[in-house]
């Protein structure tokens, strides 16, 4: 399967993913994207980009991003791309063939292992802990209706610390959260897909050892130029 994440469309980049899709039509058996997908979070940007991904001949799951609510476009934006044959998922799952499951969710931050934010003292830190807390329970609710005999995870945020390194420390908690990998220890899964973190590196592991991969376009197309995503038999 093909993964990537962080295609940042915008509504004037007709025939940038022209070639990408040539290649993964030639290369993979179904394509997950990661998030953001669009720029700024415009429907118009996600128009184009449905129109570029309406020429894939495989199966096409993806998840949103942070820069796909920037302008309270989500809905449209996904009704355009479900349009074009892309599965959106938000805490539900996609099957291939029935043998693969695919658990998606956006994720959120808020810091891993003893450093991750508890829900005390201000209401808007409260807040800020529920949206992890919540995104996790999404993720475990869709882990929880996979039978497949291969399961795998796609968000846009990170489960791992290990895949942000090489972004500021400063940032780094809010660029993912261990919450987000409990449920995939629990339930298990082949691998987890992520973006988010453009200068991060490409790979970790969940505490349970299941690898974590940052797929975020800009990180690989500085380590796959000739591609810009990763390839990964499962």
């Amino acid at each position: 399967m093909a993964a990537v994440g962080d295609l940042h469309c915008r509504e004037d980049q007709h025939g940038r993913f022209r070639q990408l899709v040539k290649q993964i039509n030639a290369e993979a058996d179904m394509l997950l994207l990661c998030g953001d997908l669009t720029d700024r979070g415009m429907v118009e940007e996600g128009k184009v980009l449905a129109e570029e991904l309406s020429a894939l001949r495989v199966p096409v799951a993806a998840v949103l991003g942070n820069h796909d609510y920037e302008h309270n476009q989500a809905k449209e934006i996904c009704g355009e791309l479900s349009r074009a044959g892309v599965h959106i998922l938000d805490g539900d799952h996609f099957i291939f063939e029935k043998v693969l499951g695919v658990a998606g969710v956006k994720g959120f931050g808020g810091g891993f292992g003893n450093a991750t934010l508890q829900a005390f003292g201000e209401g808007q830190t409260k807040s800020f802990v529920q949206e992890a807390v919540h995104e996790s329970l999404k993720l475990e609710a869709a882990l929880s209706h996979l039978d497949t005999p291969k399961k795998v995870v796609i968000m846009h945020y990170s489960p791992v610390p290990e895949t942000l390194e090489g972004e500021n420390i400063e940032i780094r908690p809010f660029l993912g959260t261990s919450r987000l990998a409990m449920p995939v220890d629990h339930y298990g899964a082949e691998a987890v897909f992520h973006g988010h973190a453009h200068h991060g590196a490409p790979a970790g592991k969940t505490k349970s050892g299941i690898p974590v991969y940052n797929v975020a376009m800009p990180l690989m197309t500085k380590m796959h130029p000739e591609q810009r995503f990763l390839l990964l038999e499962v």
